[in-house]
């Protein structure tokens, strides 16, 4: 079985695999993430699928193949679960090739098409989720997204060699707190928490918003519906031209014309500062606790997009706190890391 897997882990891999019809077919690695999470393609030249090795307790693949299968209800292109065994995380699920949007976009593919086509895909969801009741799902309330944001002090904080007070700690999470007010929206919204490149696929055989497949959505929650445009526009790993973000901001509004265009923006701007905290406190986690250190190179951008981010007047609060505490010259990479 993969490498670097356990003795066990891959025995039990294995026994999955014979159960469902595919134990004399090597799985080669297909990507791993940031999460304990790996994927293998299974090819026996006739067939093929993914088997996804989500281990717990770090991981529970309930919540994917629940997520999945109300998106294919929904008439989106999530990928179905053709086995599963919850006890020990393994699934096993449709493969959708190889058309990842990241793969795309690096081999020169049409940028303001694929990014016109994730746009209109999110629109379409956020309008059929409206039309039904609400799904069992976690609220994106104050609390995560605080929790979310204090992984900047937590964890990059003291990557810096900084051990913030608990007064300086305490201020920072208040004025989130007076800033997260200002975030929500009238209706709230499948939100699939990770709405990006590296999770979108291009789908020709199918038509329309189907041709948009969606991965790594298993930890989606309920809440603002500009959350996962901004984590779209406002890519971690990847620069998205201004004019394009624009385009784009506009492209949404215009398919969801019920919407208050001032207070969406309103949102976005703080539900991106607050996701671009929380990105580069994970990125320092992944270095520091996990031994992931690939993840780094991309502080700089994301510290980029977040004083753009704290420009917007409403964010008034936290900018000051960053003014006070971590000045512009202490916005880096942490110096033991490069």
């Amino acid at each position: 079985m993969p490498e670097g897997d356990t003795a066990q882990r891959g025995a039990m891999a294995r026994r999955f695999l014979r159960r469902h019809g595919w134990g004399e077919v090597a799985p080669t690695l297909l990507a791993g993430d940031a999460s304990f999470r790996k994927y293998y393609r299974l090819d026996d030249g006739r067939r093929r699928a993914v088997l996804m090795d989500a281990p717990p307790p770090h991981e529970d693949v309930a919540p994917f193949v629940t997520i999945a299968a109300l998106l294919r209800d929904l008439g989106f292109s999530a990928p179905e679960v053709y086995a599963e065994d919850p006890s020990d995380g393994f699934l096993l699920i449709e493969d959708f090739g190889d058309d990842t949007y990241t793969r795309l976009l690096a081999s020169g593919a049409d940028e303001a098409a694929l990014y016109a086509l994730a746009v209109d895909t999110l629109a379409a969801l956020h309008r059929a989720v409206a039309e039904r009741a609400p799904p069992p799902l976690p609220p994106y309330d104050e609390a995560r997204l605080l929790g979310e944001a204090a992984l900047l002090v937590d964890w990059y904080m003291p990557a810096l060699g900084l051990a913030p007070a608990d007064a300086v700690r305490d201020a920072y999470l208040a004025g989130w707190r007076q800033v997260l007010a200002q975030a929500a929206l009238p209706a709230s919204t499948l939100v699939l928490r990770d709405y990006h490149v590296d999770n979108l696929m291009l789908l020709p055989g199918r038509p329309g918003i189907r041709g948009c497949g969606l991965l790594d959505f298993q930890d989606a929650v309920w809440g603002p519906p500009s959350y996962d445009l901004a984590s779209l526009l406002e890519d971690a790993r990847r620069d998205v031209p201004p004019a394009l973000r624009g385009a784009m901001t506009e492209r949404y509004l215009a398919a969801c014309p019920a919407v208050d265009a001032t207070a969406f923006r309103r949102s976005a701007a703080i539900l991106a500062a607050q996701r671009n905290c929380k990105i580069i406190g994970i990125f320092t986690r992944l270095w520091r606790r996990d031994g992931k250190p690939h993840y780094l190179p991309h502080i700089p951008r994301v510290w980029r997009l977040l004083e753009e981010d704290l420009r917007h007047p409403a964010l008034n609060p936290v900018c000051e706190w960053f003014d006070r505490h971590l000045p512009q010259a202490m916005r880096r990479v942490p110096k033991a890391a490069i």
